[in-house]
């Protein structure tokens, strides 16, 4: 699967699994209870213990389903980067840009998203090649940040993670932003192992996320 291939998945579904798990065995629940209300970009942050196979397990059981792309989050450096990326990781996120890692990302392919809250964080990864940026966090700046964004980086693509939620992920999409990043609002009911819960949760996130660009129509 090429980068674009890859990017436009993400970009068609409008919504990121962040998927921070107790143990391996929660985070491929949470993944296939995410998949199976229709989110189809699984972000396996580097926090989880186990991140490596985790990936490399839900890339081969995916290997068939098109629609469905496991990437790797929480990456600090290239050379993590290029692990989860032998492991099968399809899109590399951070929370915080790195040169090294975009070079690496670049050289293979493979769409980098690291976080930036700046105007000045960002160009400097737009001049790295970066495609989508990951606007971290987001509760610090809330959806009405993204249009003071892209009014001097109209041609900017981002995508916000942390504070989105099903009462505001409309007002994320109307101000520009291209997708959005969700984890404890999604995952939370793993706690209880009510995993049918985040299913009908994935199934609301990216219910309005349509909705919301139907709206822009």
């Amino acid at each position: 699967m090429n980068k674009l291939n890859v990017m436009n998945k993400i970009i068609e579904c409008g919504v990121v699994a962040v998927v921070r798990a107790d143990s391996k065995e929660e985070a491929i629940k949470i993944s296939e209870a995410c998949v199976k209300g229709g989110i189809c970009g699984i972000e396996i942050t580097f926090t989880v213990q186990g991140a490596v196979e985790i990936i490399e397990e839900l890339s081969i059981f995916y290997r068939e389903n098109n629609n469905v792309v496991i990437g790797a989050g929480t990456v600090l450096d290239a050379v993590t980067a290029r692990i989860a990326i032998l492991a099968g990781a399809k899109y590399i996120v951070s929370p915080s840009f790195d040169i090294e890692t975009a070079k690496l990302c670049n050289l293979y392919q493979i769409p980098y998203m690291p976080g930036c809250m700046t105007i000045t964080e960002m160009k400097n990864a737009l001049e790295y090649g970066v495609d989508i940026i990951k606007l971290f966090p987001g509760n610090a700046f809330g959806p009405d940040y993204v249009k003071s964004v892209k009014a001097p980086l109209p041609q900017v693509n981002l995508m916000p993670t942390g504070g989105v939620s099903l009462e505001n992920i409309d007002q994320w999409i109307n101000n520009g932003c291209v997708a959005v990043g969700v984890g404890g609002n999604l995952v939370a009911p793993a706690k209880t192992g009510d995993f049918d819960l985040i299913t009908r949760y994935a199934e609301q996130y990216v219910s309005k996320v349509q909705q919301a660009r139907e709206a822009l129509t």
